[in-house]
């Protein structure tokens, strides 16, 4: 088993991977550099063998699948992941690792929007998603981290190994950081100075593809991780379009003793029954939600 093990996700990163490798074992000579290539065209692969790294294979495409595999077949102490683009400083992994081997963090995020992401960051929707999901996430899930999206992080065995790797693509790190505060892992932040990709450089990030995706993704898990409050407001929203309906109806009714608009009180009254069901169905989610936290702290404790 590793003490360290840096993990490096690399899709066509010719151009940077070299320097990535190299900046990490002088950073951590004790460390072992996994670089996972992901269908790579440029070369990327040999290159980075070239440097020193050890180059393993994942052949579906997407950087969730690309971590899943590397969550499986690796076993270490400290899990540091990077991304290949030479976008974060080598300078704060060993803060980030340190922080693990000594048991004050399960995860720890190297935040970017604290420092200098917005200013080296030249895709200005880029940006604003970036603020976007982390408004989303925090308000949801009722918590304060900084940096929601951002690749560069450190993990203990633990957090690694018990970590049910769902998506796909780049919604991973909203993944991990949703699993991360639902399970109740101490997230600790480092600010970490973000410099943009070098010219010539090309993001794999679509910003409207990919952020849908990660849109997608908070909703799905939203509605997976806090039922009785997902089922509750889409409970509420229809209840409120049936009083929108039913009400008038109603008025009528006392008012003439009369019924004319039958179809619209019937649709009123199932828009009620509908709501109705969903609240009940964010009732019993929400049991079966804490029985599955429950399940996975128990889960936790034997494999430790």
């Amino acid at each position: 088993m590793d003490k360290i093990a840096v993990l490096i996700p690399c899709y066509n990163e010719a151009q940077t991977v070299a320097k990535v490798v190299k900046d990490y074992k002088k950073a951590l000579p004790e460390a072992t550099i996994y670089v996972y290539d992901n269908n790579s065209t440029d070369g990327t692969d040999k290159i980075a063998k070239k440097a020193g790294a050890v180059v393993r294979y994942e052949y579906r495409q997407g950087k969730g699948n690309v971590i899943r595999t590397m969550f499986r077949e690796i076993d270490a102490e400290v899990y540091l992941m990077i991304d290949g683009d030479d976008t974060y400083p080598s300078e704060n992994a060993r803060e980030m690792c340190n922080l693990i081997l000594e048991g004050k963090a399960d995860m720890v995020i190297g935040d970017r929007l604290s420092s200098t992401y917005f200013l080296e960051n030249k895709r200005p929707f880029h940006n604003f998603g970036n603020v976007m999901v982390r408004f989303f996430i925090n308000k949801l899930f009722k918590n304060k981290v900084k940096d929601i999206m951002t690749g560069y992080r450190a993990f203990n065995k633990e957090f690694v190994k018990g970590f049910p790797v769902i998506s796909k693509g780049f919604e991973i790190e909203t993944e991990m950081t949703i699993h991360a505060v639902d399970k109740n892992y101490h997230i600790v932040e480092v600010p970490v100075n973000y410099q943009d990709r070098p010219e010539g450089s090309e993001s794999k990030l679509n910003t409207y593809k990919d952020g849908f995706k990660v849109l997608r993704t908070i909703g799905v898990l939203f509605k997976e991780y806090k039922p009785a409050t997902f089922f509750n407001i889409v409970s509420f929203l229809i209840l409120l379009i049936s009083l929108f309906f039913g009400i008038p109806v109603v008025i009528e009714f006392y008012e003439t003793g009369l019924v004319p608009r039958f179809p619209t009180l019937i649709v009123a009254c199932i828009l009620l029954i509908i709501s109705i069901q969903l609240w009940i169905a964010g009732i019993i989610l929400e049991v079966i939600a804490k029985k599955n936290k429950q399940q996975y702290e128990i889960l936790m404790n034997i494999m430790k």
